[in-house]
């Protein structure tokens, strides 16, 4: 049985093809409509699996395709993150057989496509078969600086969110570390090559230089929605960085922000001398800025991809203080009126303080001579 995948971003594309070829089918892919149309008509595949929003036309003018030809009984199941109900309507009206939703696990997927075409019979791995991994609705960059990373990184939580959640992209930044880490982050990449790539610096450039190469560097990844970044420590942990990109998704925000403001419910655990210090600071970033940021240095932070250029193409003048770096350079573009539409601070609901920071004590005290440093070249 064959089956035909049409979709713009490769990062589902592999996904998909992968597990359906390990389900039995013949699997061809076109990540375009046009390219979809044409290998549809030499490959006559017993079914067309096919995204809404494609860059060169609609997945709706490929199933007008496919309906209105000679083969027009062959099932058509489209597999969209589009949930408008107009779109949905017109697509069962031309004939499609079933529509899912993104996010949708491998699962529901593989289970839908039975439902139509049948099933090869293939002996499956139980643990394969039963892995919750789910399509996203997006796909996502998330740059991760890592500089002398080795101890953290052995974990297995960035390897499972990479395995699970197909359309993200995790890109390790080695930042010119001098023990394991490049040999581990090598390693962790193995089986994960689709969605798990290393950005290797010879030389430390700190935390800010090396967020700015990532970003260019996955800014250059069409496929992708959204892209921002997060901490090796994971003190902001992966649940929380996919609410903050819900929220971008269904807003008119250019940059959703973690904070890590205390309100009810949330988790939120940091050493008491460091609290009072961050206090502090955040009062004189709030003075520079003129904008009523809570929490400008949370390491959680993504974006629209459309505003990377804008905010990384210039090198930092400091290596800590990026992230107020950033939202002047929003300021300055767009207005700080505007600005503050277009910039969302979202907290927390879990953040721990993780030994072995980077950030020490003394270093928080050097801050605010960088805080002066900033004010003066943007004043």
């Amino acid at each position: 049985m064959k089956i035909l995948t049409i979709d713009d971003q490769q990062l589902i594309l592999l996904s998909v093809e992968k597990r359906l070829t390990e389900l039995g089918y013949d699997v061809k892919t076109a990540d375009s409509g046009k390219k979809g149309i044409e290998v549809y008509d030499s490959f006559e595949p017993d079914l067309v699996l096919v995204d809404i929003n494609m860059p060169d036309m609609s997945g709706l003018d490929v199933v007008k395709h496919i309906k209105e030809g000679k083969r027009n009984t062959t099932p058509v199941l489209v597999m969209s993150g589009n949930t408008d109900e107009t779109i949905i309507t017109d697509g069962f009206t031309l004939g499609i057989d079933d529509y899912m939703k993104k996010p949708v696990s491998l699962s529901e997927m593989a289970a839908r496509i039975k439902r139509l075409i049948g099933a090869p019979v293939v002996e499956l791995n139980p643990q394969e078969s039963s892995s919750a991994r789910m399509l996203q609705k997006n796909c996502v960059g998330v740059v991760i600086p890592c500089y002398n990373e080795e101890e953290r990184l052995l974990g297995k939580e960035f390897r499972d969110f990479a395995h699970s959640n197909l359309g993200y992209h995790l890109c390790f930044v080695n930042d010119g570390s001098t023990d394991k880490t490049l040999e581990v982050l090598e390693e962790l990449r193995k089986g994960n090559e689709s969605n798990i790539s290393i950005y290797d610096c010879e030389k430390n450039g700190g935390k800010a230089e090396a967020v700015r190469l990532g970003m260019l560097h996955m800014a250059k990844d069409p496929q992708l929605d959204y892209i921002g970044f997060l901490d090796a420590d994971l003190s902001t942990d992966f649940r929380d960085f996919d609410d903050l990109v819900e929220t971008l998704d269904n807003s008119e925000f250019k940059i959703v922000s973690g904070s890590r403001m205390s309100r009810m419910g949330a988790d939120i655990t940091k050493e008491s001398a460091r609290k009072i210090i961050s206090m502090t600071i955040n009062l004189i970033i709030r003075t520079i800025l003129r904008m009523p940021f809570n929490d400008t240095q949370c390491g959680a932070k993504v974006m629209d991809r459309s505003v990377v250029p804008l905010l990384f193409s210039k090198p930092f003048i400091t290596k800590w203080l990026f992230d107020v770096e950033m939202f002047i350079r929003m300021r300055k573009y767009y207005g700080k009126t505007e600005a503050k539409k277009l910039i969302c601070e979202q907290p927390l609901k879990r953040w721990i303080h993780a030994d072995g920071s980077k950030l020490s004590m003394k270093d928080s005290v050097k801050i605010v001579g960088q805080l002066a440093k900033i004010a003066f070249v943007y004043r």
